[in-house]
């Protein structure tokens, strides 16, 4: 919602009576929505085949259009790209964008007000939450290491980050669905040069530290934002002693499908 709204805000009065349009699974499409809809600007949500019902149904009751898409993410790019020609509406990329990861940012900054905190875990999918969290913590608490979690069955930006070169998530395989993203240049550049590691955890453990977040803190999370806590409690080593702060975004959960 921060990345989404800040984005908006950003653009020209021109850009925005013309509407605005991205592509996401639910998360980034959801917030554009709301924020379109409190400013009164038109917005269409590329979204694809296989996005959790509950994440299309919050889309379309925000207002906005919803075009599905194949469920690669070259698909919903490429039906995205075919939307932008014909219109004149302005694309509001959901990570790969400098507004979107400045508006992430303040996350990032609010915790760092309250708490001093040795470590940050934030999610990776495409890379605008951690790239905001990144360039907070390093401006404002350079000491504080920051970490990545990031899907075992979606773990190109791991190797995108190993190997120096973007690695496209093809066929992601993860309930993480909204990390299933491939990096940009934006959030690869940053997260290459800040990350402290990218720490990948599998489905069981996401799921195991999701149902420990409803249970213990009464908190009803999503799979990608689970996975932060998934992180810690598999690196125990890392974590023993510290002070650490966990980036905890989206609650978007389709009940049938996860316990």
């Amino acid at each position: 919602m921060r990345g989404a709204m800040h984005k908006i805000l950003s653009l020209s009065k021109e850009e925005q009576e013309n509407g605005i349009a991205t592509h996401s699974s639910g998360n980034f499409g959801q917030a554009l929505a709301l924020s379109a809809r409190m400013l009164g600007i038109k917005a269409t949500i590329v979204m694809p085949e296989n996005s959790p019902q509950v994440k299309k149904n919050a889309v379309a009751a925000y207002g906005a259009r919803i075009i599905e898409s194949g469920n690669s993410p070259q698909s919903r790019e490429d039906t995205l790209a075919n939307f932008l020609k014909k219109s004149h509406a302005t694309e509001c990329h959901p990570y790969n964008d400098k507004q979107v990861i400045l508006g992430n940012s303040t996350a990032t900054q609010e915790l760092l007000e309250e708490y001093d905190l040795d470590d940050i875990v934030a999610p990776l999918g495409g890379g605008g939450l951690l790239s905001g969290t990144l360039l907070a913590a390093h401006y404002l608490s350079p000491q504080t290491k920051v970490y990545g979690a990031e899907p075992q069955g979606a773990n190109d930006a791991f190797r995108s980050i190993r190997d120096g070169k973007i690695h496209p998530s093809l066929q992601p395989d993860t309930i993480a669905d909204g990390l299933r993203t491939s990096l940009g240049n934006e959030t690869y550049a940053v997260i290459k040069e800040h990350v402290t590691e990218i720490l990948l955890v599998n489905d069981k453990e996401i799921l195991s530290a999701m149902k420990l977040i409803w249970e213990r803190m009464k908190i009803i999370v999503e799979p990608s934002s689970a996975i932060t806590l998934a992180s810690v409690l598999k690196n125990k080593a890392y974590f023993e002693g510290r002070k650490v702060g966990l980036i905890i975004s989206g609650g978007n959960v389709d009940l049938k499908h996860c316990f």
